[in-house]
């Protein structure tokens, strides 16, 4: 938590989110579970978790997200989304992510927090769009001290606890495969046996 909740807790906090607020997860990994679980904690109005396919969706449900979109298995999410979130928080970075189609999710004025760490250049963006709405992109990589004892406070008061898998250190580089192909739900703690 120190570490993958701190990351997303200090976007969430300083964006803003609240009661009144809507807001979206991409990557329901690591990182994206914390900020489904931080933005319940939270009391958001709405929120929306992305990935790529539907194996995480009840998941994600089981987390407090309203609602889970598939992006590469529902071809008009992008459309039935347009314009209906204040805030998303991404964790994923992959040039080939739909990076104009996410920020198109935003209201006038709506904020967009990159926290997984880039390995490539973003995809290109159509700026216009971003100053006509107003849209405001940051980057973040983790948190303040005050805003790391704050996020501890809230998930020591709401019980909110990181999903972790215990698997034993013979099989680690099992689970570093699995960890590759997104397998993890959510983290992976290894133990000496």
């Amino acid at each position: 938590m120190l570490c993958a909740g701190a990351t997303v807790y200090e976007p969430l906090k300083e964006l803003g989110a609240g009661p009144t607020t809507k807001v979206g997860i991409i990557g329901l990994g690591g990182l994206g579970h914390f900020g489904v679980l931080f933005a319940k904690a939270m009391g958001c109005q709405h929120i929306v978790a992305f990935s790529r396919k539907t194996d995480k969706q009840t998941d994600a449900l089981k987390l407090g997200a309203d609602e889970y979109v598939a992006t590469s298995e529902q071809i008009d999410w992008a459309q039935v989304h347009a314009s209906t979130l204040d805030i998303i928080i991404s964790t994923v970075c992959d040039a080939r992510m739909p990076f104009q189609e996410y920020l198109g999710l935003l209201r006038p004025k709506g904020r967009f927090s990159q926290v997984g760490i880039p390995e490539a250049p973003l995809p290109p963006l159509d700026t216009m769009t971003l100053v006509l709405n107003g849209t405001s992109i940051s980057f973040s990589d983790s948190a303040s001290p005050g805003n790391i004892r704050e996020m501890l406070r809230m998930a020591a008061d709401k019980g909110i606890r990181a999903w972790t898998q215990v698997r034993a250190m013979r099989e680690v580089n099992e689970v570093v495969r699995d960890m590759e192909e997104g397998k993890a739900r959510f983290r992976y703690v290894l133990v000496n046996e």
